[in-house]
């Protein structure tokens, strides 16, 4: 207390009125109902704005709510005020100036003490050349009376502690469950002023061994010297020998860092003096001195037995457009996104969306609406969050060059006022990935499964009558033909994006591939070193044709043989979406179930015609199969689980579970397919996975009618969701059983792909719902099921037209699994490409757009 006394012993700042000593407590009299003491579970916002991207460091600073503990920038405090009349706040500001010596260089290095708010600071912020200095007052509103901290004469012992604790508490993003964020690690004290010597130690890619013995696993790199030594021995006889902290004890070098866990986006570091796993917020720096670039480093557990290493520097650098000189973009539009630990998935996703103008004008050109009619935690609201993101990368307010002659100015002033680096998108990822166990890790993840994870966020909490999603839906007619009866079946389901499959069997350098490969083999055996990369060359349209070519079905339900059948599927565009997003399926799995990623170079098109590709519906000749449904065969167990919703979550087999999840599935579906397998084990487990991982709720939480909601997943168990979109009658039974009318669950669950949880929401949302309106419904009994029919079903929201399209944007991946490496996204404005590489937004020389796995493409209008 005293220290935090000595430091908010400052000027206050200007702008507001400052009270005399006697007349504070008087003027705290009659808000001292509102002032509170955050308590345990409360989030306490010191870091960011609820509704733009202003912090400490910002020209404004921040003002904390003394109730609501919701921090507002200075363009949004007064909104805050005005509707919930909340008065008093404590404003925050971290004030920084550059330390310089008298003949115009920087000091030497100090530690800096007038620093008490925990803060994220940028990178060319991050040493002792700069000196912090945060100050903390009160302010009361509407008359901007200033009360300078700390006060402890004057003020009431209420508002003192409640200053204290404020002031004290830690960032509501810190790790909260155990399931759900990873260990925030400190950072270390030795990272700021580490010696490194320079010993002429340069660390090659691979072929890594102890110094001290013949050990090549579990190596550690001295960030000192250089040293690459062995860890400690384990209780199961891995590890290694314990010769890194031998080498510390002799020579007291205190960081090293794990070698095959290096990575763009971090590595594994400890610290031998502080025996405990650190951060070094200079670790690419430190790793620079031995030769080591992050940026181009793929994490394994050895170097030898990742081959991978050197095929993937060419991608990480092409991608990346290395070896270029790139100039920096500013303005609206070029704004960068701070990368928080394998959050570039994300970031990339997100460029795209907004770089949409539907997206624009739904949240952003809505924004003083949707502010002003925010909830009272506007952290905690989708459509708050998505247009404080799509403003923050869209206005050009964080996007700022540096101006010569504000550089020269605040030289003279000895103030350093630090640009915009980008915006940290923090309270967004922990908004759209709570109760997300993959999301909201700090672990790599597919940026496929986030676009369909986010295009549901946005089709739960539209914005009016008007949903941006839609420019992505389109209709997909699915056409069966029984191979006994040659009778065919029509039916058509929604979908958000085109994924493409790779045809390896088209490339055009088979020659040279299988030559490679021979030499690759040869070259691994003999660990001698390997060739240079050959990736494979695969023509767009071959890739295109797979897409369209008949699709094998061993057994669906033919009506007209009242039994199970063959046939074959064909796939065709029923309607052609305003905005095609095609996936590229690069990501497939080996014979030994480990993921692995086809590396290959398409020549995707600028300009792509998909028309031939048109829905056409019963053709002359054509007779359609009997419109029967097949029987509800359900597992004895399973059935009374769901019927008597008796399950328990613990009941699944962890064990299962985790065998699933160490082969780079994500965990939540491996849950579910433990589940819905009655587990029966990780082999028929597996099986389930492979069937079901293309669906759009793959990767989502396992949910269960009495526990919160049914995953689409739990629908197919019914075998329901493939058969004219007829809703599950054990679904419908659990909705009507709430007391809703039995059309409305269904008109619910049509509407909502099966999934009970979003069909409730449905239901509340659509409250204009009446019994007699134009939906019927009409029950035939039948000996095997009843049959629901629709005589005028509520058509889906499309906006069909031409097929013709125009690439705009692209999302590249580099490394061997969705589950690691890192996302890059490239987007056409203004007639030229751009890059946004995290933070970093550039203009492109040489956009790979071969190399992409996600296209965005948008109609070209006829």
């Amino acid at each position: 207390m005293q220290r935090r006394g000595a430091l908010f012993g400052m000027p206050g700042g200007s702008g507001g009125r400052k009270m005399a000593a006697g007349d504070i407590g008087e003027l705290l009299v009659p808000h001292m109902p509102t002032i509170r003491v955050p308590r345990s579970g409360d989030r306490v916002y010191k870091n960011e704005c609820a509704f733009s991207y202003d912090s400490p460091n910002s020209e404004g600073g921040l003002y904390v709510c003394m109730n609501t503990f919701l921090a507002f920038g200075r363009e949004h405090v007064e909104r805050h005020f005005r509707k919930t009349g909340q008065s008093v706040y404590m404003h925050l500001k971290r004030h920084v100036r550059e330390v310089r010596g008298a003949s115009g260089g920087a000091l030497p290095k100090r530690r800096n003490s007038k620093i008490f708010l925990d803060l994220d600071t940028d990178d060319d912020l991050n040493s002792d050349d700069y000196e912090y200095e945060d100050e903390a007052k009160l302010v009361i509103f509407p008359d901007h009376y200033e009360i300078a901290l700390p006060n402890i004469e004057e003020l009431p012992a209420l508002v003192t502690i409640a200053c204290d604790a404020v002031l004290s508490s830690k960032s509501p993003y810190r790790k909260q469950d155990p399931d759900t964020w990873e260990n925030e690690l400190p950072v270390s004290k030795y990272a700021n002023n580490l010696t490194q010597l320079d010993n002429g130690v340069r660390i090659p890619p691979s072929g890594w061994k102890c110094a001290r013995c013949d050990l090549r696993e579990n190596l550690w790199l001295n960030l000192t010297d250089g040293s690459v030594l062995c860890g400690k021995w384990f209780f199961d006889s891995s590890g290694g020998n314990g010769h890194a902290l031998e080498h510390y004890r002799d020579m007291g070098y205190p960081l090293a860092v794990k070698l095959g866990t290096i990575t763009p986006d971090g590595a594994d570091v400890y610290s031998f003096q502080e025996e405990e796993p650190v951060l070094d917020p200079h670790l690419a720096k430190h790793l620079a001195h031995f030769g080591i670039d992050m940026l181009h480093m793929h994490g394994t557990e050895n170097g030898l037995q990742d081959n991978d290493i050197k095929l993937r520097v060419s991608e990480w650098e092409v991608i990346q457009e290395s070896g270029t000189k790139l100039k920096p973009m500013y303005g609206p539009g070029y704004t960068g996104l701070k990368n928080l630990g394998n959050s570039c998935y994300l970031s990339s996703v997100m460029q795209a969306i907004f770089s949409i103008p539907e997206f624009q004008r739904a949240y952003v050109g809505n924004l003083p609406r949707i502010f002003d009619y925010s909830p009272l935690d506007p952290t905690q609201d989708f459509n708050t969050q998505m247009t404080k993101l799509g403003h923050g990368l869209l206005s050009g307010q964080y996007s700022k060059p540096p101006v010569k002659s504000e550089l020269i100015e605040q030289v003279m002033k000895e103030e350093h006022k630090p640009q915009q680096n980008g915006i940290s998108p923090r309270m967004f990822k922990a908004f759209v990935s709570k109760s997300h166990p993959e999301f909201s890790s700090n672990r790599q993840q597919d940026a496929q499964e986030f676009f369909l994870h986010l295009v549901n966020l946005v089709e739960r909490n539209r914005i009016g009558s008007e949903n941006p999603s839609d420019v992505f839906r389109f209709l997909v007619e699915e056409r069966i033909q029984c191979c006994q009866t040659r009778k065919v079946r029509y039916t058509e389901r929604v979908d958000y994006l085109m994924q493409l499959p790779v045809a390896m069997e088209a490339a055009t350098n088979k020659d040279e591939l299988i030559a490679y490969e021979l030499t690759r083999r040869e070259a691994e055996a003999n660990r001698r070193p390997l060739p240079e990369l050959v990736r494979a060359k695969i023509p767009f349209s071959a890739c295109l044709q797979a897409f369209s070519e008949p699709e094998n079905v061993d057994d669906f339900w033919s009506s007209a043989l009242q039994a199970k059948s063959a046939g074959v599927k064909t796939s065709r565009f029923a309607s052609f979406p305003e905005y095609l997003v095609v996936q590229i399926k690069k990501f497939t799995f080996g014979l030994d179930w480990v993921p692995k990623k086809f590396d290959v170079s398409i020549d995707m098109p600028d300009l792509l015609d998909i028309n031939h590709l048109r829905a056409r519906g019963l053709q002359p000749g054509e007779e359609e199969l009997p419109d029967i449904s097949p029987p509800i065969v359900i597992p004895d167990d399973s059935k009374d689980r769901l019927m008597n919703q008796l399950i328990d979550p613990s009941d699944i087999d962890e064990s299962s579970v985790m065998q699933l999840a160490e082969m780079g599935f994500p965990l939540e579906a491996c849950r579910k397919a433990v589940y819905f397998t009655g587990n029966m084990g990780a082999e028929v487990a597996f099986n389930w996975i492979i069937v079901h991982m293309e669906e759009p709720d793959f990767a989502e939480p396992l949910t269960m009618p009495g526990y919160g909601g049914a995953a689409s997943a739990g629908a197919s168990v019914f075998g329901a969701s493939g058969l004219d979109n007829q809703p599950p009658e054990e679904i419908v039974a659990i909705i009507t059983s709430m007391g809703f009318q039995r059309n409305q669950a269904i008109q619910a669950l049509r509407a909502t792909n099966n999934n009970l949880e979003r069909a409730l929401d449905w239901i509340f949302s659509h409250p204009e719902f009446e019994e007699d309106s134009d939906f019927v419904i009409e029950m035939e009994n039948n000996a095997n099921a009843n049959i629901i029919s629709e005589a005028k079903p509520e058509g889906p929201r499309v906006k069909d037209g031409s097929g013709t399209y125009e690439l705009f944007a692209f999302i590249s991946h580099m490394g061997t699994s969705t589950m690691s490496g890192h996302y890059i996204c490239h987007i056409k404005k203004e007639g030229r490409w751009v890059i946004y590489n995290d933070h970093k937004v550039c203009a492109s020389e040489r956009p790979p757009k071969d190399l992409g796995y996600m296209y965005f493409y948008r109609r070209i209008p006829s």
